[in-house]
């Protein structure tokens, strides 16, 4: 076996031509585009499958210099802690309390039915967590991020990126497929009124015109991007520092990760309480973009897709029972708390994107539903703030929660 060694800058002009690839390709296929699929997504499956092939026929091993990989993973937490703005509840008013409710009873339903499923079924519970609010829930991002933990000591689960990987695109496109025709199906049922003969929910101080309007954006400079990556340095420095100091001295343990977006919502809140800086989100969220673009397509470029032929019946089962629960909860759940009106079957569109995929597929589902039906000023102001940001924060303390349980033990 010869092994091919890649260094720091090899390896990284890997990571961007995975993502160049996965764009050329997006442009070239229209399902792609049309489902939302991530750029590290396709170009990192298709980079695995040509490593794996070099591997088998070539006796050659590809490795590749993870050094890049910790950062950049932590930096992107970092940025969604630092998008996290409390005073931006008071937009959504009563209503976004209440959807926030109804997403965080579908996060613990989510690791109910997966955990149910794998003990069922004969497998390891994590994969259960991995086909549960992990992905589900949390996406491409938070299931890398949670494998990689999976992977080390206590857990020692060795398929946990493969499995997080699949089950994050299986929910993506069943996200992108379901929100659209359940949207339809309320609207139908209940013969919902017009947005323009119903009430709009929110508080009337609230402007709803910039969400159809946009307003001149403030442009990135060097100066603003310097003052954002200090930002992010901090939280970082914070973080990791909270993290090997809290594992050193206690028996609690917490990913790190989680501190270092825990350290973000501090740092944002506190700088924002005291009027010291105001943080530029879109910048933070440039650099949040790209450094998670940039580990997904290390983390998929790296993984083993044999590992992934043993378990595919159990995850296969997990992954439609989320998708039908998904289905059910949006009918019942989202759609009744929610007001059982025209807003209320947006908002059961846009749950069913990010409930199974990204806050992305969120906007897309509902885009769908009111340009064909008409607008909800409700849904797009209050779904981007709780799928944005507020699902992390409460999706990582309930996965916390879960893994305190006597089976991962």
């Amino acid at each position: 076996m010869h092994i091919v060694n890649f260094n720091i800058y090899a390896t990284l002009v890997c990571m961007v031509a995975v993502l160049l690839l996965g764009r050329l390709i997006i442009k070239r296929v229209k399902f792609l585009r049309d489902y939302d699929i991530p750029e590290p997504v396709v170009g990192g499956v298709i980079a695995a499958i040509f490593i794996l092939i070099v591997y088998k026929f070539s006796n050659v091993e590809l490795k590749f210099d993870s050094s890049l990989k910790d950062p950049l993973m932590l930096a992107f937490f970092t940025s969604i802690g630092l998008s996290a703005d409390f005073a931006s509840l008071k937009k959504g008013g009563r209503m976004l309390g209440v959807f926030l409710v109804v997403v965080v009873g579908l996060l613990f339903l989510q690791n109910f039915i997966g955990i149910g499923i794998a003990e069922a079924m004969g497998v390891n519970p994590l994969m259960g967590m991995l086909g549960g609010s992990i992905t589900m829930s949390g996406g491409h991002g938070t299931g890398a991020a949670w494998a990689e933990v999976f992977k080390a000591a206590p857990y020692n689960f060795s398929p946990a990126m493969e499995v997080a990987m699949a089950s994050a695109t299986f929910g993506l496109v069943s996200g992108g497929i379901i929100g659209g025709p359940v949207a339809r199906y309320l609207i139908k049922k209940y013969k919902l009124k017009t947005p323009s003969k119903s009430e709009n929910k929110l508080n009337e101080e609230v402007d709803p015109v910039g969400f159809e309007s946009p307003k001149k954006e403030r442009l990135i400079t060097a100066s603003s991007f310097v003052e954002s990556l200090a930002l992010i340095a901090v939280a970082l420095l914070i973080g990791t520092s909270l993290s090997d100091l809290v594992t050193k001295y206690t028996n609690y343990t917490l990913p790190t990760f989680v501190w270092c977006l825990f350290i973000g919502v501090i740092l944002r809140n506190f700088l924002s309480a005291f009027n010291i800086h105001k943080v530029f989100d879109r910048e933070v969220a440039v650099l949040g973009n790209v450094s998670l673009s940039l580990f997904l397509a290390f983390a998929l470029m790296t993984i083993n897709l044999w590992e992934l032929v043993a378990l595919a019946l159990p995850m296969l089962v997990i992954l439609v029972a989320q998708v039908v629960i998904m289905i059910l909860y949006a009918v019942f759940v989202t759609f009744r708390f929610c007001g059982k009106d025209y807003d209320a079957a947006v908002f059961a569109a846009g749950h069913c994107g990010f409930g199974l995929g990204a806050t992305p597929t969120a906007m897309v589902n509902m885009q769908t539903v009111t340009n064909h039906y008409g607008y909800s000023h409700a849904a797009f102001i209050i779904v981007p703030l709780v799928g944005a940001f507020f699902i992390d924060l409460v999706n990582s303390a309930v996965i916390n929660g879960f893994l305190y349980l006597p089976i991962f033990h």
